[in-house]
């Protein structure tokens, strides 16, 4: 059986456009999703810049009733690793990681990225309990309080001025004494009198207790420990794009890619392969954000129907 669609990942972005696919009319859609459906966003403690979601709600929470609603539509969820995504001729050939290969008119990669560890101790312990790599998803949890920031990118900077608005203080750790960061947000760092900057520091220890982080300490260069009191630590050194399903086998990519590894697509997750689109975090200019991932998998979804429609007359 040749697929209308195939789903490459299960989470905010793909369960969409598997529900919009499957919904609008296409009947041999299947989502294929190594475990459970629901993403990054489930890893969170707490839900609140999702519109409807007005009460206390976590991240596993939010997504639980979305793969019921989408099988409700006939979406198939197949619980298996895709390793590679190629074209042959006018169909794609889905290789998976049990040997087999599925054929689809159409696919939809909704694969993410990962954010990259600081690899410090405590980090995975505590992560999702006071360790963070999204200020906008978490930073309002901090009202009023002191966190600290460890980057030194434009990433790093552009959030440790973001939680500056909403924190009392913001330290931020910076293994170098130079950022590179833009010279104009460096400016605005330094400019802050809510940022302590502390610099020529790498993270050696965050801890903390049953109730989450209480403080991080840091090592300067010249091996010298110092505590600071946090209940929260925001890392950013960092993402990888999920994008090794679309590598083949001579090593290039299936479609357009820039420098950063991200799928390039137009407004309407076209990539430059028809009949493939991407969604969510792994395409360039994503915010990392489920509102945006879920309106991503709608887009690439309605554009797969239009796509099969044609293809098939």
């Amino acid at each position: 059986m040749i697929l209308d669609c195939a789903i490459i990942g299960g989470g905010p972005a793909g369960l969409t456009a598997g529900l919009y696919t499957t919904r609008g009319g296409l009947e041999n859609v299947v989502m294929f999703e190594k475990g459970m459906p629901g993403g990054q966003i489930t890893q969170s403690s707490e839900i609140e810049n999702y519109p409807g979601a007005t009460g206390e709600i976590t991240g596993m929470e939010l997504m639980e009733p979305w793969p019921k609603q989408c099988q409700r539509f006939g979406l198939k969820h197949e619980m298996v690793e895709v390793t590679r995504v190629r074209k042959d001729g006018d169909l794609f050939k889905i290789h998976k990681g049990d040997g087999t290969v599925t054929d689809a008119h159409s696919v939809i990669i909704a694969t993410g990225s990962s954010p990259r560890r600081a690899d410090f101790a405590g980090e995975d312990e505590f992560f999702g309990k006071g360790v963070s790599t999204c200020a906008t998803c978490d930073g309002f949890f901090y009202k009023g309080k002191e966190v600290a920031v460890i980057g030194g990118g434009d990433t790093a900077l552009e959030e440790a001025l973001y939680l500056a608005k909403i924190c009392s203080k913001v330290y931020l750790i910076h293994r170098r004494d130079t950022f590179r960061a833009s010279p104009n947000t460096v400016k605005r760092v330094e400019k802050s009198e809510k940022i302590e900057l502390v610099l020529n520091s790498t993270p050696d220890e965050v801890y903390g207790d049953k109730m989450g982080v209480t403080g991080i300490r840091v090592k300067n260069k010249d091996g010298e420990l110092r505590d600071i009191e946090v209940p929260g630590v925001f890392t950013f050194v960092g993402n990888d794009v999920n994008n090794q399903t679309l590598k083949q086998e001579d090593g290039s990519f299936l479609c357009d890619m820039n420098d950063k590894g991200e799928v390039i697509v137009d407004i309407s997750m076209n990539t430059s392969v028809k009949g493939l689109f991407a969604a969510g975090d792994m395409r360039i200019a994503a915010p990392k954000q489920v509102v945006s991932a879920a309106g991503d998998g709608a887009v690439a979804a309605l554009q797969a129907i239009s796509f099969v429609d044609e293809k098939l007359g």
